[in-house]
């Protein structure tokens, strides 16, 4: 059965004037279900790995450079921290600050310092990607993603748990060479934020197994291709499967109604597709087939935040 899922950002992102047409009466009829919220649940609804384990580092690590091995991964990433009256907000990270080659030649190996001191090697796989390997019988302390972060007071979000007072200690360390460094300073004189501190997130090991329903996932971002190469199948195949396609980078409701959902409700009409998902990351799904066009009682949706 040909079935198209869609992972698609909060429907707050998307939310505009009011629905009208064959996507409100689509929505109106469509099922309705609600989810747990967040971006990590929304990709742990399409991919299953091992209970309680979620190692981000590990997974793009093998993405980028294909050495995980059984090595500890965490990620450092570069960002760009902001103090208030309150303490420091997270206002940007990783490919958000456009970090180039250049860039890293600059900052990289004074960090390095800091870290040989520790017995740890940073390395930057990516510009926007930077990691720690830790020896495989490593125990980490509990890191928030990033994505959990932004915008919000730094200190709430510190490492806790075992050992937490030592990436503490990292942490501050790196954000006063980062501060006092000379490239920075151009940086800003550019009109561009500074890096001035790293993230760590997503530490632990490659898992023994993913696994996910879908025949083929189409994206651009690293973390779900990490996640389609871990489960060992193609990005594309035949186009008559199960295809999960991420568009969580749209914000323009009439890019999401007039290029993403009339061509789909069409191919539905047409026979080409028997179902369609839709997987916000606030957690709510609709689920449409052709069979709903019936439902003539249900009222077309006037708006997709209702």
């Amino acid at each position: 059965m040909a079935v198209a899922t869609l992972l698609l950002p909060a429907r707050a992102r998307l939310a505009g004037p009011a629905l009208s047409g064959e996507v409100a009466r689509a929505l109106g009829r469509a099922e309705r279900e609600r989810a747990e919220p967040g971006g990590e649940a929304q990709l742990r609804r399409h991919f299953a790995l091992p209970p309680g384990t979620w190692p981000v580092a590990a997974l793009t690590r093998q993405l980028d450079v294909g050495d995980a091995g059984d090595a500890v991964w965490l990620r450092a990433d570069p960002a760009y921290v902001v103090p208030d009256m309150q303490g420091a907000r997270l206002m940007a990270h990783g490919d958000m600050l456009a970090i180039d080659a250049i860039d890293l030649a600059a900052l990289l190996p004074a960090l390095q310092e800091v870290f040989a001191e520790t017995g740890l090697v940073l390395e930057a796989s990516d510009p926007a990607r930077w990691y720690l390997r830790l020896a495989p019988d490593s125990v980490l302390p509990e890191f928030a993603a990033p994505a959990q972060v932004l915008g919000a007071d730094l200190f709430d979000h510190l490492p806790q748990g075992e050992d937490a007072r030592r990436w503490r200690a990292l942490l501050t360390e790196t954000q006063v060479v980062l501060h006092q460094h000379p490239w920075n300073r151009e940086r800003v004189a550019r009109g561009q934020p500074a890096i001035n501190s790293l993230w760590f997130w997503g530490g632990g090991t490659l898992p023994a197994t993913v696994s996910t329903a879908h025949a083929q996932v189409r994206s651009r971002e690293p973390l779900l291709r990490a996640l389609v190469l871990a489960a060992g199948i193609d990005a594309e195949q035949a186009p008559r499967v199960d295809a999960l396609v991420d568009l969580r980078q749209l914000r323009a409701p009439e890019q999401f109604v007039g290029e993403v959902m009339l061509p789909l409700l069409e191919a539905l009409q047409r026979g080409e597709l028997q179902q369609l998902l839709l997987d916000f990351e606030d957690g709510v799904r609709f689920r449409i087939d052709r069979g709903q066009r019936w439902r003539f009682w249900r009222r077309p949706l006037s708006r997709l935040d209702a």
